[in-house]
Order: C-alpha cells, then structure tokens, then sequence
C-alpha cells in the first residue's frame, strides 16, 4: 500500500484550465527564433511567430522563460508563406485570396523523450481579394500565428 502510494505521488501532473497536463519536474520552456526560409515572406514573420509561441507558454502555463535549455525546447523554422486565389468566380477573377503560412517545429521534451516530435503546422485565413494585402496582412499573420501557437502548444502539452 505504502509503494503505491509513493508512485502516485511520484507521477504527479500539472493540470490546466487550458487542458495542458504538464510534468511537475518540468519547470522551464525555452524558444528559439524560429528563422523564416520562405520566399516572399513578411519581414517581421520570424519574430512575431517566436513571440507569439513565447507567449502562448507564459500566459498558458506556471513555466518560465529560459533563453536555452529550457525543460521543453522548441526550436524551427518557417517554410512557407503563400497567397493562393480561391472561390474562382464565374469570369475567372477570385473572390477570395488565402494567406498560408508554413512552420517546421522540432519539439524536444528533456524529461520524456517519448514527447519529442518533430512536424510540419500549416494555417491559413482567407480575405476578399478586393482588400489589399499590405494593408491586412499584419492583422492575417496575427490570427494565423494564434492558430498555429495554438496547434503546436496542444501537441506538445495536451496530448493532442
């Protein structure tokens, strides 16, 4: 009875509102600036990503901030970033425009290998083609950069 008890204690997770379960030996996350490979891509895409994935773990999660060596670490790179037409309208003109943005995310968990993962996340939005994209496209990357956090926080620590 005594040995079971120690093992339930030793197992113990952290559990969230945000349905992360999180070892209670994991103390630490760490993000590196995911560099942007993709032709065409906004200037600004590399950091806004990594801070909105910095983000998403401090606001979501009891975990600091490391520069390196974080407990969980992600590392990456953005490799794709495209607008496609689409909902072709009878005289060929698009209705509808689609930004799609691409990132490659090697996720390593120091405390349990078996979570490591390394994958390919891709989210888009589209807009009306009238709308020029320069003037929507910080807004676009924004919400996409929500998606794709979002996407990557629930494989790494929701067992999604």
């Amino acid at each position: 009875m005594i040995l079971i008890c120690f093992t339930a204690i030793g197992c113990k997770m952290n559990y969230s509102f945000t349905g992360a379960s999180i070892a209670e030996d994991v103390k630490t996350v760490s993000v590196k600036t995911f560099q942007s490979y993709a032709p065409l891509a906004n200037a600004n895409l590399s950091q806004t990503f990594t801070e909105a994935l910095k983000d998403k773990f401090i606001s979501q999660t009891n975990l600091d901030l490391a520069t390196r060596d974080g407990d969980l670490q992600f590392d990456g790179s953005i490799t794709g970033y495209k607008v496609t037409s689409v909902a072709i309208q009878g005289n060929e003109t698009a209705a509808l425009n689609r930004l799609t943005i691409t990132v490659k995310v090697k996720f390593t968990n120091t405390k349990d290998k078996e979570a490591d993962f390394e994958t390919n996340f891709s989210r888009y939005l589209d807009y009306d083609s009238s709308q020029n994209l320069s003037a929507i496209e910080d807004e676009l990357i924004k919400d996409i950069n929500d998606q794709l956090t979002q996407d990557i926080f629930n494989k790494a620590v929701s067992n999604w």
